[in-house]
């Protein structure tokens, strides 16, 4: 495959049921293939996504010893503030060529995820930062909701397998700066080759080069999205609990040709992870003689414990 395949979630959310079936194996099709979707139809509107660009500019222009003070110890960089160079992807020691925010789950005081998981970060400085960063969030999340549902439908599973594990998740919103490169990387780019962490990722920001996805001949293809599109991929949790039948696709972001060094690139990844108590046990109608079982049980919290050590944001 040459090419990220495009999807329209309003084919799932109509009242056809051939068009919602046709969504449901587009993409069911594309994260056995490759692993990754352009999605039309989100809950996004441009007036959301424009007021959200135009606080985190403002955020990541602020000077930097006010942005480390929204940098929190002890939290493996789950919310606030991490600052440049201080995530590496698994296996390497360069540090990736980016700083970043984090947004986390929004729930009540009496839930029972609350003393889990950290309290979101207010930037003081840039007052409507925060209220437009929960909207993106929830839209996002909504977003990512309708399509579990879509490849619950694809597993054989109820369609609202997954709600029960999305429903307050420990998801994570994150713009992300890439600023100018001023001097010659020594092998480091803005983003090493991975594999996300969680079940999937919905993408902001990939309209234009420096995205590119691996395929299954080993090539490198560039995932550039429409200006009205998300790009989603598989991560590794889901990967895992459909024994690999879909598809956690490595990717990474390039840096750019040396005339556009001068140049940040800005994008924002929802990375929707479920509840910490989610077994990800490879489920059992994955697994036959041809697919024989491929991952250890684990679950959701003790998996992403690991990868983050791996990140280098948690120190064992």
């Amino acid at each position: 495959m040459q090419n990220i395949p495009s999807v329209d979630l309003r084919d799932f959310l109509s009242d056809d049921p051939e068009r919602k079936q046709k969504f449901v194996n587009e993409i069911g099709s594309a994260f056995e293939n490759i692993g990754f979707v352009a999605l039309k139809g989100h809950f996004l509107d441009d007036k959301l996504v424009n007021e959200l660009y135009g606080e985190i500019r403002k955020f990541f222009a602020l000077p930097l010893e006010t942005k480390h003070n929204y940098e929190i110890p002890g939290i493996g960089g789950q919310r606030g503030y991490v600052s440049f160079g201080k995530e590496h992807a698994k296996g390497r020691k360069e540090g990736d060529l980016k700083e970043f925010w984090h947004f986390g789950q929004y729930v009540d005081k009496d839930s029972k995820w609350a003393s889990e998981y950290p309290d979101n970060v207010e930037v003081k400085e840039l007052p409507r930062f925060n209220e437009v960063g929960k909207e993106a969030y929830q839209m996002l999340e909504k977003t990512g909701v309708y399509v579990l549902r879509a490849l619950a439908l694809h597993l054989g599973l109820d369609e609202f397998y997954f709600d029960e594990y999305a429903k307050e998740g420990n998801s994570i919103l994150r713009p992300i700066h890439y600023p100018p490169i001023t001097t010659e990387p020594e092998n480091a780019i803005r983003a090493a080759a991975h594999g996300d962490i969680n079940l999937i990722t919905l993408l902001m920001g990939a309209q234009g080069k420096g995205l590119q996805v691996q395929n299954h001949d080993g090539e490198w293809i560039d995932a550039i999205a429409e200006d009205d599109e998300l790009v989603i991929n598989v991560g590794d949790m889901l990967s895992r609990h459909t024994n690999n039948k879909l598809k956690s696709t490595i990717h990474q972001v390039v840096n750019p040709p040396r005339e556009l060094w001068g140049t940040s690139r800005y994008s924002i990844p929802f990375f929707m992870h479920p509840v910490s108590d989610m077994r990800l046990d490879c489920l059992e109608n994955c697994i036959d003689a041809e697919n024989p079982k491929k991952f250890e049980d684990i679950t959701a919290g003790d998996y992403l414990y690991e990868r983050l050590v791996d990140l280098g944001l948690i120190k064992k």
